[in-house]
């Protein structure tokens, strides 16, 4: 796939987009958190299954706790749709045909339309809150790839404005982006599985949360939530290898590789913190955010290794 602009726009207007879009990016980072919380914090079904209205209402009355978690995350939402469309506007005020930029913000608003349809099935189908079902983990699991898409547009949406080059999507470097891309997705569902079993049935102790996940009659998500450190662990060996291979490849990628590396080390330290920690909500929430952290990054790198020479 190539993606070729006609023409470059001013310096100055590139930047200030690139600098509203990285602004944008990092309020959607803000938006997964919170809802992040709502999981951890069993806030999910805080305004019952009523969307986009919380509980029937538009101004709550005498509102609970939980209610108001999920209701300021709906909020947080309902704002990131002007932001977003916003960015799009201003995406085709700025470049012109075919710029990559356009074609980043335009994916950003369908994305985000996306985030908020997923959020609502999630709601009217009940997969909040304490529902263990089955089914639940297929609609957590959309929802993640949903999330990961939007903020990978985003992200390359800013790093197209600054003026960075279009990509080319062939030979070597595109099939080990691709596999470092689906390693990181790979790991990231076995991630929110790992985080749902740990809300929905928490542990005691280190010994009573192995002794849950190795019981066979135990719930499929404490079940699969064993198998989360293992990818962690070869997603983080291959996540080394790719981001030193491509530092030593190009000049260019290597500040990307190791600001890849570096979060990796920080979230592998994160992720067994939470582990023996038993899932605490401030640790995981950490967790999180250099996942997210972590999923940009490899982005980015990966968009320098693809990038094709003006």
């Amino acid at each position: 796939m190539l993606l070729t602009p006609t023409h470059v726009p001013r310096k100055n207007a590139g930047y200030a987009f690139a600098r509203y879009a990285w602004a944008v990016l990092a309020y959607n980072i803000a938006v997964v958190l919170w809802g992040a919380y709502v999981r951890a914090t069993g806030s999910g079904a805080g305004c019952g299954n009523h969307w986009p209205l919380c509980n029937g209402q538009v101004i709550l009355q005498s509102p609970g706790v939980k209610t108001l978690i999920e209701f300021t995350h709906r909020a947080m939402t309902g704002l990131d749709a002007p932001l977003v469309a916003v960015l799009a506007i201003w995406a085709f005020r700025t470049f012109p045909r075919r710029h990559p930029a356009r074609l980043g913000a335009t994916l950003s608003a369908i994305f985000l339309i996306t985030e908020a349809l997923m959020g609502a099935v999630l709601v009217k189908l009940e997969h909040v809150a304490a529902n263990p079902s089955t089914a639940r983990g297929y609609t957590l699991t959309a929802h993640l790839l949903n999330t990961l898409t939007l903020l990978a547009c985003l992200a390359l949406t800013a790093w197209w404005g600054a003026g960075k080059p279009a990509l080319r999507i062939q030979g070597r470097s595109a099939w080990m982006a691709g596999i470092s891309v689906g390693v990181v997705v790979l790991l990231g569902i076995s991630g929110v599985i790992a985080a749902l079993g740990d809300t929905l049935f928490p542990a005691r102790s280190l010994a009573e949360g192995f002794a849950q996940d190795l019981d066979p009659a135990a719930n499929i998500f404490l079940r699969l939530r064993l198998l989360h450190p293992a990818i962690a662990v070869a997603a983080g060996v291959w996540l080394a290898i790719y981001a030193a291979g491509a530092g030593a490849r190009d000049r260019n990628a290597r500040p990307y590789a190791w600001g890849l590396l570096g979060i990796l080390a920080v979230q592998m330290v994160a992720g067994a913190s939470n582990l023996l920690l038993l899932a605490p909500v401030p640790i995981q929430m950490v967790h999180l955010l250099l996942a997210d952290l972590l999923w940009i990054s490899l982005v980015l790198c990966a968009a320098v290794t693809l990038a094709r020479a003006e």
